[in-house]
């Protein structure tokens, strides 16, 4: 069996971009490790949902824990730094910041944890991070040097399909699919995932829906029950989050594909 490590710059950001990948390399024997930079000290609370004096990092801690739990996964760290907030704020400036910190020091206190479980894969993120959130271009980054300095096989980087949500929301609404009174995020921003053509890999998790969705609902701190993803028709939540899509490159050679890798990620060409 094989290892999968997977690096994010926040609590939660696990279970919406990789809960399906990691939740069926789980049940399929390998191993999981998840690895946060911050611990999301900046992130808005659902209102009412700490307790008086409660500090949101040890909120979103331990829901790293309980979302760890949901997904299989065996083991959970976290790099120290803290929230960078979202781009242009003042705490970008933060001296302790994730965006803030050298790449090169970074990087080596992730590699610490690759050359202790050799992972197979390693998930980041896509160079813009997803959707240009500072902390996220940081893990493409660290991540990749890491990956580097640990000699990992595979990184593979998350992304979001732009075109297959469009495509998506549009036959539901074409087939009426879309619940009333129900409306997408906006699809258009530039900064909003890839173009399906630089997307070389996808994998189907929709068997594993209720994991990421049980994901989800541990982080409660960040997520309402009628979050707009939580709250999502089943087929449309089928739809919108049971394939996870990623960048790898480069494409490891045939001979030096780990087993995991080839089970798990389908080429999209």
């Amino acid at each position: 069996m094989g290892t999968i490590v997977s690096f994010h710059a926040h609590p939660d950001d696990e279970s919406i971009g990789s809960a399906g990948t990691l939740a069926r390399a789980a049940a399929a024997g390998h191993r999981v490790v998840l690895v946060f930079a911050t611990r999301g000290e900046l992130g808005e609370p659902v209102p009412g949902v700490l307790e008086p004096g409660e500090q949101l990092a040890m909120r979103r801690s331990a829901e790293c824990y309980a979302s760890a739990g949901a997904i299989g996964a065996k083991r959970v760290e976290f790099l120290g730094y803290t929230d960078s907030g979202m781009m242009g704020e003042p705490s970008n400036d933060a001296p302790f910041c994730f965006w803030q910190a050298d790449i090169e020091h970074a990087a080596r206190r992730l590699a610490v944890i690759l050359d202790e479980e050799e992972p197979d894969v390693l998930t980041t993120y896509d160079d813009n991070g997803g959707y240009g959130h500072p902390d996220h271009i940081q893990v493409h980054r660290v991540g990749k040097r890491a990956a580097e300095l640990s000699v990992v096989p595979v990184v593979a980087q998350g992304t979001i399909n732009r075109d297959w949500m469009v495509r998506g929301v549009r036959g539901m609404a074409e087939s009426g699919g879309l619940p009333e009174g129900w409306s997408p995020p906006s699809f258009d921003e530039p900064t909003f995932g890839k173009p399906e053509a630089e997307i070389t890999h996808r994998v189907d998790a929709v068997d594993f829906v209720e994991q990421k969705k049980a994901s989800m609902r541990a982080h409660a701190s960040q997520m309402a029950p009628d979050h707009f993803l939580i709250a999502m028709p089943d087929p449309l939540f089928a739809m919108g989050m049971g394939v996870e899509f990623y960048i790898v490159d480069p494409v490891p050679s045939p001979a030096a594909t780990p087993d995991l890798f080839e089970e798990l990620f389908t080429p999209l060409r």
